[in-house]
């Protein structure tokens, strides 16, 4: 069963700021300044509410933290980096309805975003946009084509992986540029692909992973519509990975791209 923290949240500082509000509107009608102990619901409420209240406003609008479960975008994260997501990016939205109040920008060929799993709501993918409203979009022999042009791809080696990533070892390193971003991806030349092309629907987006031929992505449940958006991925803020002496502390900090 998923648990939507985002929801639940919502809901206990709505509870606590409710209870904590209606006490002190109710001792101001009764001109009350007693000192007389308050009811422990209340004193819980009015302890909480800021603090909810403060956690709610930073997650919804501001910054929220997520962990990477998967190698679908390796070698750009890794299972096990820690992630902050700027949530204004792309615009603000309220909590829990996820309606877009105010609008800032645009997302842009080769961000990286997290996103709500089309075919389940409930589950947050995170990959990277390749492909825009209106763009027609190919992937065709390993490579990318954008309206007709093929992104290039510049071999760097082979791929070492570590920890729960170790089983990428040896696959082919190439730098891709999209846009202003310039990142790895990982290729594995032997694995057969998903090829074809398509006309991305407007209001929607065409996302990939960095590991091309370990991602569930765009290529096979289509394309990301535009309310589905939570944020852009800005920085690794921490690393766990138990079966690679824990912490990998040469993460830390380190901005995306």
């Amino acid at each position: 069963m998923h648990f939507d923290f985002s929801a639940a949240l919502t809901l206990a500082t709505l509870v606590t700021g409710v209870v904590a509000g209606i006490y002190w509107l109710l001792k101001q009608r009764k001109k009350d300044s007693s000192d007389r102990k308050e009811p422990l619901i209340v004193e819980y409420s009015k302890s909480f509410f800021p603090v909810l209240l403060f956690v709610l406003v930073l997650r919804s609008f501001i910054v929220e933290p997520f962990r990477i479960p998967s190698s679908s975008m390796m070698p750009t994260l890794l299972i096990g980096d820690f992630i902050l997501v700027n949530k204004f990016s792309y615009g603000v939205r309220l909590p829990v309805l996820n309606t877009k109040i105010i609008d800032v920008d645009k997302p842009e060929r080769g961000d990286i975003m997290v996103f709500r799993y089309p075919k389940d709501p409930s589950l947050d993918y995170i990959k990277r946009v390749v492909a825009l409203p209106g763009d027609k979009v190919g992937y065709f022999d390993k490579h990318i084509y954008i309206n007709g042009e093929r992104i290039t791809q510049t071999p760097l080696g082979l791929y070492e992986g570590f920890g729960q990533g170790k089983n990428m070892t040896n696959a082919l390193r190439q730098r891709e540029v999209l846009g202003s971003h310039e990142y790895d991806i990982l290729v594995m030349q032997e694995r057969p692909s998903v090829e074809g092309e398509m006309i991305v629907p407007e209001g929607h987006y065409f996302l990939m992973g960095d590991n091309r031929d370990n991602s569930n992505d765009s290529r096979y449940w289509g394309t990301v519509p535009e309310e589905n958006i939570v944020g852009k991925a800005v920085m690794i803020w921490m690393n766990w990975d138990a079966s690679h002496n824990g912490v990998n502390w040469k993460r830390l900090g380190n901005t995306l791209h």
